[in-house]
């Protein structure tokens, strides 16, 4: 973690907490212990190489990837704060002064929201995501601030493959099984061709992170982090959740409810009438092969054995293989 960056990101999140320039050190100086304005000292909220957040109050401020790209970016961030998302997607806050003394990465500033409580499994948002996602789907593209970006989750699945090929020595034999899973898929999910099913607004990483009570604590649930937002086939959205289930990961029930919410407000991602897994089947494969991946990767770089949930992907993925094999030889079981 560079102490630079954190130090500018809690004088960004200071200044949009506070909307005073008094709150926050003079630049050059270094992060302060706390803050002049109401004392508190920044919690960093998350530290990877793709993202560092820090929060101040009721401000988060966060660096992104160093290879963001620029222009879509802006655009995601004019699409988070356009009217027409109200009610769906956490609106940013003004960029603040600070935001340039982040070199090479671009920062933005958001509204401090609840996130899910891990701890309490059981009120887990999966209905309002649902919606969320509905909504989000059914926005008309042709009225947003653009020109939007594509639909960042493919990327995601192939960068997940690199990250793994890195380490695959590590567990040469799980690898292949994933590496197996993943040649089977068509070539517009392995980000080597377009997406034939672009025209949705996307979210395009989902899961229960990516939601937030705002205004905290008891604010309605509202989607966050538009960093892989865009156009693309809105199945992707709803392929983590699925992708759990058929592993065994997620409950009928709770899958269910997830997909019944989703449907019950005409989300265009599935056919409402007919079988879901015609458009899920795909996506969820890739977002299975991309845990999978990545799992692999963690436990390597964490020095561990990989777990029961880490095997319940790979078995996943096996499955998958096996199912691609017997379609190219023309003998399904």
């Amino acid at each position: 973690m560079s102490t630079a960056v954190v130090a500018a990101l809690a004088g960004a999140a200071r200044e949009a907490a506070h909307h005073d320039s008094a709150a926050i050190p003079a630049a050059g100086a270094g992060a302060e212990p706390a803050c002049r304005a109401c004392g508190r000292a920044e919690p960093v909220l998350a530290d990877r190489d793709d993202g560092i957040v820090v929060r101040h109050g009721s401000a988060v401020a966060k660096a992104h990837d160093p290879a963001t790209d620029l222009a879509g970016h802006r655009a995601r961030l004019a699409v988070a704060g356009h009217p027409a998302l109200a009610g769906i997607l956490l609106p940013p806050l003004p960029e603040p002064l600070r935001a340039s003394e982040v070199p090479g990465r671009p920062v933005s500033v958001w509204p401090y929201g609840l996130p899910v409580d891990p701890a309490d499994p059981g009120a887990a948002p999966w209905e309002e995501a649902a919606v969320l996602l509905a909504r989000l789907h059914s926005a008309d593209p042709a009225g947003l601030p653009g020109p939007l970006p594509p639909m960042r989750g493919p990327a995601k699945a192939a960068g997940a493959m690199r990250r793994m090929r890195a380490v695959a020595g590590e567990h040469p034999a799980a690898a292949r099984v994933v590496e197996r899973a993943w040649a089977g898929l068509p070539a517009w999910a392995r980000d080597e061709a377009p997406c034939p099913r672009a025209g949705f607004l996307c979210h395009g990483d989902l899961h229960l992170g990516q939601l937030v009570r705002h205004p905290a604590p008891a604010g309605p649930w509202l989607l966050i982090d538009v960093d892989d937002l865009g156009l693309g086939d809105p199945a992707w959205d709803l392929a983590r959740p699925a992708a759990w289930y058929a592993a065994g990961l997620l409950s009928p029930d709770v899958w269910g409810r997830f997909l019944g919410a989703y449907t019950a407000a005409r989300g265009p991602a599935v056919d409402p009438d007919g079988d879901p897994w015609a458009r899920l089947d795909i996506p969820a494969r890739a977002l299975t092969v991309q845990t999978a991946a990545l799992s692999i990767a963690k436990a390597v770089a964490e020095q561990r054995e990989t777990d029961e949930v880490d095997h319940a992907v790979m078995d996943a993925c096996a499955r998958i293989a096996a199912l691609a094999t017997e379609l190219e030889s023309g003998h399904p079981s």
